[in-house]
């Protein structure tokens, strides 16, 4: 079987037992890996690593790197590794969701520790972040047979059957990458003028009513966030921006109502200088709605932690039956790479700790804890992939747990808290990997690739992406620590973490505000409605989801005037690749922008005139829709030529 042949076998979906399975490519001696492949791995991880924290960061939102790694990687190795064929695009890919995975789990957490006015350094970052790569790739490599082999049609692991697809009809790659190379112009372009980069021109369209009905609607001309929207689509964005409207339409206008009305010597509960009465849209957001939305992330992680349980369970047995079978996987790289995080882990925990003590209770209760979730993620990745992973969820029940030990403990000053926070992030990359690596491995499974190679290429794109995030945050510690109006990275998800754990170790957090929000979560759950996706969206602000939905509706209008399902499959699938281009267009070249505001080369004081107001933003917004919808919309002709 050659790599000329264009589909995947139809048992590659199912209809025969795993170990029956044959691959795409049946020569075993086959490798992907060589220098040329590597070196394209690694940049990819470090592309990976960069533009999803940037993003993830600014929007809480991240899109997975399979598919695109796939697309570019395939490009890449044709052009450079070319003898290296599939196997050599498989590991690419792997090496490009590797990076992207630990920047995907670092930023839920790790800010949180420059949120509290802590400090955090590169050694203690790296090692708290390899240890968690390494824990991660470790235990789910325990559970390969089970999840990959044993469970072949079963788990049917959607994002790694079409990243197979893609890799098999990698001739197709060429289309893919001229529309991801126009997004990246596109949002790069778009985001040299904004804040992000030169800052000459205002990007935010607002309306913002602090009288009789206080609220607040923006849209951010942002290519990046509008990308995420096309990719995630209308489902996705209607939920968030339901959260939102909420948010900004519904709460936020009943508390100014009620607020209105409160005596002068009455004052916001955390900030004695403030009255109530006094207090804007964006103070009444900050000091108040934020924390029902904190409520309702809280009781949706730990609902979906609850939900997860019969998950937790058969994982667990079915580990424990391949284990006495002899199926369980002993190879000598999977041994060294699991006593090497659990190594790494325990002289972090030493180093971020305020004792011993903390640092061995610490560290046993995160390795329980991660080691758990692990394991539920590697299986949910096999029932909806790692775009759907809910780490966040898995991550706050975590949280919440190891937050009450402490507790318990007495450990509750600043300094402590610091300690749980590098803890978590130990925790919540080794649930981020676990998810990306049971994916390249799947994929790796599908082809004919060798298990081992994956498992050496994705542990190194790991500790690439540690390196990369790690160092970016650092660069980026006095942007990440301002907090207030329109702050330059909204943090949703460390914002959230570093407020339930500050709140539950003071015990100061506005506790009815917390209920609210547990009781609309509530209320979401008995109506059967996405909890997670709705409180994000009332976290975030709406500038942001309003942008994401207007991406969501350009995806609809394209599938809606499409005269054929073909026609309609062709727009969508070269909007993706155009709005993947848009994402790592904006992320990469905001980053840089960042990068040079910080280092004193790009010096601005702002856009002024006709440039700072809403009108600029309409102009832009309406150059985003339209430079984004031609490419997209012509690309019909390009199908009837083939």
């Amino acid at each position: 079987m050659s790599d000329n042949i264009k589909k995947l076998p139809k048992e590659a979906y199912g209809g025969v037992a795993g170990k029956d399975y044959v691959p795409y490519i049946t020569d075993k001696t086959k490798t992907g890996a060589n220098p040329a492949v590597i070196i394209i791995g690694i940049i990819l991880a470090v592309v990976f690593a960069a533009s999803t924290a940037y993003s993830g960061m600014k929007a809480g939102l991240t899109v997975a790197a399979g598919i695109p790694g796939s697309i570019i990687g395939s490009a890449l190795v044709a052009a450079f590794a070319n003898k290296k064929g599939i196997l050599g695009k498989n590991l690419v890919q792997g090496m490009a969701s590797g990076g992207e995975s630990v920047a995907s789990g670092m930023i839920f957490v790790l800010p949180a520790v420059f949120l509290i006015g802590a400090k955090v350094t590169f050694l203690e970052g790296l090692l708290v972040g390899v240890g968690g790569v390494l824990f991660g790739i470790g235990v789910a490599s325990l559970v390969h047979n089970y999840l990959i082999i044993q469970e072949h049609g079963e788990l049917m692991y959607p994002e790694a059957m079409a990243i197979s697809e893609t890799l098999v009809a990698s001739t197709n790659g060429g289309d893919s990458m001229k529309y991801m190379i126009k997004g990246f112009g596109i949002g790069g372009l778009l985001t040299v003028v904004t804040g992000s980069f030169l800052n000459v021109a205002n990007s935010v369209f607002s309306i913002v009513g602090n009288k009789f009905y206080k609220f607040k609607f923006e849209v951010d001309a942002n290519p990046l966030l509008l990308g995420i929207g096309f990719i995630v689509g209308l489902e996705v964005a209607l939920t968030m921006f339901a959260g939102s409207l909420l948010a900004n339409f519904g709460i936020m206008p009943l508390i100014g109502y009620f607020a209105d009305m409160a005596g002068q010597g009455s004052t916001v509960w955390n900030d004695a200088s403030m009255t109530i009465a006094q207090m804007d849209v964006n103070a009444i957001s900050g000091n108040y709605v934020k924390y029902i939305g904190a409520g309702m992330m809280l009781c949706g992680g730990i609902i979906g932690a609850i939900k997860l349980i019969p998950t937790i369970v058969s994982s667990i047995k079915e580990t424990m039956n391949a284990k006495k079978s002899g199926s369980g996987e002993k190879g000598l790289i999977q041994t060294i790479i699991l006593l090497g995080g659990i190594i790494i882990a325990v002289v972090a925990a030493f180093l971020i700790s305020n004792g011993p003590v903390m640092a061995i209770v610490g560290i046993l209760i995160s390795m329980i804890l991660a080691a758990l979730f692990v394991i539920v993620a590697g299986r949910l990745t096999g029932t909806i992939g790692t775009s759907n992973l809910p780490v966040s969820g898995m991550t706050i029940a975590a949280l919440v747990i190891a937050t009450l030990v402490f507790v318990i403990m007495k450990w509750t000053t600043n300094a402590d808290n610091r300690s749980l926070l590098l803890f978590s992030t130990f925790i919540v990359v080794a649930i981020a990997m676990a998810g990306g690596y049971a994916q390249s491995q799947k994929v790796t499974f599908i082809v004919g690739g060798n298990k081992t190679e994956m498992q050496k290429s994705f542990t190194l794109a790991g500790i690439v992406g540690v390196i990369v995030v790690v160092g970016m945050m650092i660069l980026l510690s006095d942007q990440l620590a301002i907090t207030g109006d329109n702050p330059p990275f909204a943090l949703p998800q460390a914002n959230l973490m570093s407020t339930l754990t500050s709140g539950i170790m003071s015990g100061e957090l506005p506790w009815v505000m917390v209920i609210v929000g547990i009781i609309i979560a509530l209320v979401m759950f008995f109506l059967d409605l996405p909890i997670m996706t709705v409180a994000i969206g009332f976290y975030l602000p709406i500038a942001t989801t309003t942008i994401i939905l207007v991406g969501a509706l350009i995806r609809v209008l394209v599938e809606k005037t499409s005269k054929s399902d073909e026609e309609k499959e062709a727009k969508v699938s070269n909007g993706i690749s155009l709005s993947s281009g848009l994402v790592a267009g904006g992320s990469i070249i905001g980053l840089v922008g960042i990068i040079l505001q910080i280092s004193g080369v790009i010096k601005s004081a702002g856009p002024s005139g006709f440039a700072a107001g809403n009108g600029m933003a309409i102009i832009l917004l309406a150059l985003l829709v339209i430079l984004t919808l031609i490419p997209i919309m012509n690309s019909k002709i390009k199908k009837e030529n083939e």
